[in-house]
């Protein structure tokens, strides 16, 4: 079984978590055009300033993933 990764999105400031939410929406659109097997998405509220999107690929999608939408950092999915 591939290792899943947690791709993930920062978003600072007084409107991060209606930007992260937002941004959530678009990863869902990708995931249904690209026909991606894993659906993992959300957004988190860290604190009032800062909240993050996140999709969960498969070591064998992190490249295309990654090229396609850029995000700020992965890391490893438990």
């Amino acid at each position: 079984m591939s290792r899943k990764i947690k791709l993930i999105w920062d978003f600072r400031g007084q409107d991060a978590a209606r930007i992260a939410e937002h941004h959530e929406i678009h990863l869902k659109e990708f995931i249904a055009i690209e026909k991606f097997p894993m659906d993992i998405t959300g957004f988190e509220i860290v604190n009032e300033l800062y909240a993050i999107a996140y999709m969960v690929v498969t070591d064998e999608n992190m490249i295309q993933v990654r090229d396609a939408l850029k995000p700020h950092r992965g890391e490893v999915y438990s």
